[in-house]
């Protein structure tokens, strides 16, 4: 007699136990049934549903079943690489295993996930969910984007109005640097709403010159963004690091052949292989009903075009926010420097008696930081969360979207610092010679 214990599973979760299945396990070499010796079943992943189920035939181990059972487990939402598996514990007397695929199949199918065993025991499906945007949470998604892009657009503006003046009263390497990478952002938001808006003019199977245009910019721009955030932690580099001697002949000259060179001539490329047109985004709602979103972008027609947009959106924003972290551990390195030399190397328990005078300086040391960070374009690195959970993809929109934002803030702080350092002698503290390594070479 075989008894069924099952663990109780959760909401919406289906188990059926039938039998036997279609399915015969394969003879292994040498003769075993359904065994492969020298191959690895280990198995890693998300156990479905976090059911587990037991079938079991009284207190005896039966194994290489003529007719494997038959479980059956309904999903209820998009996964991939969905195994079934069986515990298998180990020889050692801890009590520990592993989940194993030996001896048995799996058939996926749309609603359901059917498992084929040759033996009785503790089984489950391992699975590796897809992390994808709800149809539900698409509209917050794309409102957040717009409006943030739309207000970067109108911020940008003004931090290049305060760059110009404050170039034309003092002429500066580094204010013309951040010049270059607030136009650099302008374009860049104001591309991405424009190809968002365009699309909707067009029908669902046209593609115009204006929306590979569109696609061009936005992608040139995106590419500028990223080499402009590089080449702002590039100059931090030279003014914090080698310090003297940083006097490059046609320093900006050359700065701006890379940043702006580099991503027309890849974009001229692009676009002779016709990379640009309509990009289409799949969205899969609770009810396995499909909708699609669409923008002026690298053509989903394209047969590369997916090695393109990790190119673009995935290996340059790596390596650059991977530089730029280094800057910036490299800029606290040197502030801890500088507070510990106007300290006169005093001791450490100077932190323990901290007044309101040291609170002030550490908020201003957070703030210039912070700034810096994104200017450096550091908010780009939470991409990685955007594959972990939805609330990561609410963070990385929010904060990139407002990035415009951000920019505009630190031309305001560079403003402030121009304006105390003419009406009053303020004390040299390490937030302020930062502040002043970023305003002046």
């Amino acid at each position: 007699m075989i008894l069924y214990n099952f663990q109780t599973p959760s909401e919406g979760m289906y188990i059926k136990v039938t039998g036997p299945c279609c399915w015969q396990p394969a003879p292994a070499p040498g003769g075993g049934k359904g065994r492969s010796a020298g191959r690895s079943h280990h198995r890693s992943g998300t156990v479905l549903g976090d059911s587990v189920v037991v079938v079991k035939a009284g207190s005896r181990r039966v194994r290489d079943l003529l007719h494997p059972v038959r479980l059956t487990f309904r999903r209820d939402k998009e996964i991939e690489e969905a195994a079934c598996v069986f515990w298998q514990e180990t020889y050692l007397d801890d009590r520990t295993g592993y989940w194993s695929t030996e001896g048995c199949h799996t058939n996926v199918t749309q609603a359901e996930i059917v498992c084929c065993c040759d033996h009785l025991s503790f089984f489950a499906v391992v699975v590796n969910p897809v992390l994808s945007v709800e149809k539900a949470s698409a509209p917050a998604l794309r409102y957040i984007s717009f409006t943030g892009s739309a207000l970067s657009v109108l911020f940008t503006i003004l931090a290049l109005i305060i760059y110009a003046r404050i170039q034309q009263r003092r002429p500066d390497k580094t204010v013309c640097v951040h010049l270059h990478l607030t136009g650099a952002l302008l374009c860049l938001h104001l591309s991405f709403l424009l190809s968002s808006c365009w699309v909707l003019v067009l029908d669902v199977a046209d593609e115009d010159w204006i929306c590979k245009g569109l696609g061009l910019l936005l992608h040139c721009s995106l590419m500028a963004t990223f080499l402009w955030m590089a080449v702002e932690g590039f100059h931090l580099y030279l003014l914090l690091v080698r310090v003297f001697n940083i006097y490059i002949k046609r320093y900006m000259l050359k700065l701006s052949l890379v940043a702006w060179g580099l991503p027309t001539l890849t974009a001229v490329l692009c676009v002779s292989f016709n990379v640009y047109g309509k990009h289409t985004i799949q969205l899969k709602g609770d009810d396995n009903h499909n909708s699609t979103v669409q923008l002026c972008w690298i053509s989903s027609q394209f047969p590369q075009d997916l090695l393109i947009s990790y190119i673009t959106t995935a290996a340059l924003p790596f390596l650059v926010v991977l530089f730029n972290f280094c800057m910036v551990c490299l800029v606290v390195f040197k502030m801890c420097g500088l507070r510990k030399r106007t300290r006169g190397g005093g001791s450490s328990s100077g932190w323990k008696k901290m007044n309101d005078d040291n609170w002030a300086r550490l908020w201003r040391d957070g703030s210039t930081l912070l700034g810096l960070s994104c200017v450096l374009g550091l908010p780009w690195g939470l991409s990685g969360l955007t594959y972990v959970s939805l609330l990561g993809i609410y963070l990385f929109t929010v904060l990139n979207s407002l990035q415009g934002i951000f920019i505009f803030l630190w031309s305001l702080a560079l403003t402030c610092k121009s304006r105390a350092e003419k009406n009053s002698s303020l004390r040299n503290t390490s937030s302020q010679k930062l502040m002043t390594i970023s305003s002046n070479n």
